[in-house]
């Protein structure tokens, strides 16, 4: 069977994601109730960090052992990638001798080759394209609390950045409409949303986008590698604020993530984490839980 990658949502099928989903809320009960489980014994993943991450490698790393598997650390610092080794050579080697390869890099093109030459599973953990592992975690605790997406309105609030993009992606593969309330030069990508503009629209306004959503979501204003644009950003953004104020526009059950981490009193309020309808904490928890349903499927190629 050809190995599967997870590079974007579009990777994996709309009945394969649901799949996924319905056995990552499995695996969090289980977890919650104490259940131990080795379906992944004596299997290694291997975790290649260019950019900086806390809730990425916890969730990828504990999601293994709990597996009953296991997890290695590998830095540009550490490895031959980080001298310049090409990344098929490394993708080859690195494959030969693990089970999974997750990466979380700045360009897409990366995780790409790594792919293209890799005999094993690659998924990405971030690009500065992509983050598909989020919106699985996303798309779970949607599910959880208000079930399924299909028919809803998401709302996303500030930069067309690589979330902006995946919840495109998430659009058109779970059935929901995207308000994508953006300041003028801050839109994605003109080609990803050309490619699911039926399921998209682009706005100025963020009252307009949040207006009967069912979910609003939100991201930093400045991503990593954007420290110097964070002056500019501040005032292109200062209105893109999801606050208790915005929330009333949207339905009476509407709920609130974020990726994290999150910068209160820029693109949230200061007391939006508390909102009665903020699930970012089990939210962030349902990335260790969707990532090992993510590692089974790849590794295993099932989910039971």
């Amino acid at each position: 069977m050809a190995v599967r990658h997870f590079l974007t949502l579009n990777d994996l099928t709309p009945d394969e994601l649901e799949a996924l989903l319905d056995h990552g809320s499995r695996l969090r009960c289980e977890w919650h109730q104490g259940v131990t489980r080795d379906t992944l014994k004596n299997r290694v993943l291997a975790m290649i960090f260019e950019k900086s991450s806390t809730r990425t490698r916890v969730s990828f790393e504990a999601g293994m052992m709990q597996l009953g598997g296991s997890a290695l650390f590998l830095s540009p610092r550490d490895t031959q990638l980080g001298r310049g080794e090409p990344i098929e050579d490394s993708a080859i080697v690195i494959s030969s001798m693990v089970d999974a390869v997750m990466i979380r890099t700045f360009a897409h093109n990366t995780v790409e080759r790594f792919a293209a030459a890799s005999s094993a599973p690659v998924i990405n953990a971030l690009t500065d394209d992509f983050h598909p592992c989020q919106l699985l975690a996303d798309m779970q605790t949607y599910r959880e609390n208000r079930g399924s997406i299909r028919g809803a309105t998401v709302a996303w609030i500030g930069d067309g950045n690589n979330m902006c993009h995946s919840y495109i992606n998430a659009a058109v593969m779970f059935g929901f409409h995207l308000n994508v309330a953006c300041p003028k030069g801050y839109e994605p990508d003109a080609a990803v949303f050309e490619a699911h503009k039926n399921h998209v629209t682009v706005m100025r306004e963020p009252a307009d986008a949040a207006r009967d959503a069912n979910l609003l979501v939100t991201d930093v204003w400045a991503s990593m590698g954007q420290e110097s644009e964070q002056k500019a950003r501040e005032l292109a953004f200062s209105s893109y604020q999801i606050n208790p104020q915005l929330m009333a526009l949207a339905a009476k059950d509407a709920l609130f993530m974020h990726c994290l981490p999150a910068h209160r009193g820029e693109e949230i309020s200061q007391d939006m984490m508390e909102h009665s309808g903020s699930v970012v904490w089990q939210e962030a928890e349902n990335r260790l839980h969707a990532q090992k349903a993510l590692l089974e499927f790849l590794i295993l190629k099932r989910l039971d």
